[in-house]
């Protein structure tokens, strides 16, 4: 690395704040694969927003941290082998501010929020969005998401989608 990339990485590393960091992702079913390629702004916007209103809405509950956390979101639409996998990546401070910013609450070394909790938080909330679009008619139905038209196959998607961990 050359001495003005050194520097540049001084730099940015000066404005981190003195915790651990957690990576986060959240990911769609490949069962949505085809539904989120065909509605690509609707659907990656309702993953970035839910995926961020779940770990919000997890963290500010008092049996975990009780306060506002900070954090960054990616959105990767392929897998490493250009496969199409909507995910979101999330790098999230270890704490979060509590007592109207006036304290921080500092998360476990290796521990941020369970897992299991957000990933059915995520599973519902999502599901709830993707029907409300799908009830305005907000939703592309074509291609390989056709068949998602008819009222019995979506039902039987969507029955099959919370029926398994995310």
């Amino acid at each position: 690395m050359g001495a003005s990339a050194k520097a540049w990485v001084k730099r940015q590393e000066s404005a981190l704040l003195p915790v651990p960091y957690f990576h986060i992702v959240f990911t769609l079913p490949r069962r949505l694969g085809d539904l989120a390629l065909y509605n690509k702004s609707a659907l990656y916007g309702l993953l970035m927003r839910v995926s961020a209103e779940v770990l919000q809405t997890i963290a500010s509950d008092k049996k975990y941290f009780g306060g506002r956390i900070g954090f960054v979101s990616v959105l990767h639409t392929w897998s490493q082998t250009l496969e199409h996998h909507p995910h979101v990546h999330m790098v999230v401070a270890g704490g979060a501010l509590c007592d109207k910013g006036t304290a921080w609450r500092a998360s476990k070394p290796n521990f941020f929020l369970p897992t299991r909790v957000l990933a059915a938080l995520f599973r519902r909330r999502f599901l709830e969005e993707v029907a409300k679009l799908r009830e305005a008619g907000a939703l592309s139905l074509r291609g390989k998401a056709a068949g998602l038209a008819d009222d019995e196959a979506w039902e039987k998607l969507v029955r099959d989608l919370r029926a398994r961990p995310w």
